[in-house]
C-alpha cells in the first residue's frame, strides 16, 4: 500500500514495514504546516494499522541528501504575522506530530542520511532507534533565531538529558554524527552508503520480536518513565509480565524456545520475505 501526498509519501509492505518518507529535498525537508498536517494524517493511520497489528515497524526517512532542514522560510514568514491564539493553534499542531510519533505502538527506526535541524531533531528523538550516516548533523538553532526548541524539548531532553540539553539549547551548537553517538542522540552511525543497509537489517532484527510484547514494551516503558517506582507502577509492570506470559504469543514463544524452533511469527516473516525474492 503507497499513499502519497504533495510533500509526504507512507508505503506499507507485506511484512508489515511503513516507510514514512519526507519528500521536498528542493528545500532539503523543511516543514510547513501543510507538511505537517499531511504527517499527522499519515500518523492516524499508522496507530490505527499498529494496534491491529498491521504495522510492524515504521521508519522515518527522507529524500535527498538532508534529512530536514527544520522550519520552512515561507512557514517562517507566517508566523511572524500570526497573533499569538494564531501561534498557539500552530504549535499545537506540531505538539500533535511530535506525541503522535512517539507514542505509535509499534517500533520505530529514523533514518538520518544528513542535517537535521531545529525541528527535525525533535523528530529523531521520537523514534526509538536512530541510525544516522557519518555524514549527519544536528543542530537546536531555534535560539539563533529569537526563538526556543519549546515544543521538542520533552523528547529531545529526553534523549540527552538535562544537562546536555542546557548547552545544545542554548549555544545552537552543530552536533555531528560521532558527538551524537555519544550523546544519545543516535543509537548508531554508518558510512553514508551504507545506511539504507543498516536500516534493514535493523527492521529485521526487530520482525524478529514478538509484535505483542513489543506493544506492551513501548507502552509500559513510556508508563515506567512517568513514575518510575510507585506502588502502582510496581503492581502494573507484574500485571503486563503476567499477561504476555498467559496470552497466546507469550505462550508460543516460551514454547518455541524450550522446542528450539523459530516462533510463528518469525516464520511468517521468512516466508513473506521468500515469497518476494
Amino acid at each position: 500500500m503507497t499513499d502519497t501526498n504533495s510533500f509526504s509519501q507512507l508505503s506499507i509492505d507485506e511484512r508489515g514495514v511503513a516507510r514514512l518518507t519526507l519528500n521536498r529535498p528542493e528545500v532539503h525537508n523543511a516543514f510547513d504546516d501543510s507538511l505537517i498536517a499531511e504527517l499527522n494524517e499519515h500518523l492516524a493511520k499508522l496507530h490505527g494499522a499498529a494496534r491491529h497489528g498491521e504495522v510492524r515497524v515504521v521508519v522515518l526517512g527522507s529524500e535527498g541528501k538532508s534529512f530536514s532542514a527544520g522550519a520552512d522560510l515561507g512557514w517562517m514568514k507566517r508566523m511572524v504575522e500570526y497573533d499569538f491564539e494564531g501561534n498557539l493553534a500552530d504549535s499545537r499542531k506540531l505538539s500533535q506530530l511530535m506525541h503522535g510519533l512517539d507514542t505509535l505502538p509499534c517500533p520505530t527506526v529514523c533514518r538520518v542520511q544528513g542535517a537535521a535541524f531545529g525541528g527535525a531533531v525533535g523528530l529523531a528523538a521520537c523514534c526509538d532507534v536512530v541510525i544516522a550516516s557519518e555524514k549527519a548533523k544536528f543542530c537546536l538553532s531555534e535560539v539563533k533565531i529569537g526563538l526556543s526548541p519549546a515544543v521538542i524539548s520533552p523528547y529531545v531532553q529526553r534523549a540527552l538529558g538535562s544537562r546536555q540539553m542546557r548547552r545544545y539549547a542554548l549555544t545552537a551548537e552543530v552536533i555531528d554524527a560521532d558527538q551524537a553517538l555519544e550523546l544519545g542522540l543516535a543509537h548508531q552511525i554508518v558510512g553514508h552508503d551504507h545506511i539504507d543497509e543498516a536500516v534493514e537489517e535493523m527492521i529485521a532484527t526487530l520482525l524478529a520480536g514478538s509484535p505483542q510484547a513489543q506493544r506492551a514494551t513501548k507502552a509500559l516503558l513510556a508508563e515506567v518513565a512517568r513514575d518510575s517506582d510507585s506502588k502502582a507502577t510496581r503492581e502494573h509492570t507484574c500485571r503486563v509480565i503476567s499477561e504476555l506470559r498467559v496470552s497466546a504469543e507469550g505462550q508460543e514463544g516460551l514454547t518455541s524456545f524450550f522446542e528450539k524452533r523459530r516462533p510463528a511469527w518469525a516464520d511468517d516473516n521468512t516466508n513473506s520475505s521468500e515469497r518476494r525474492s
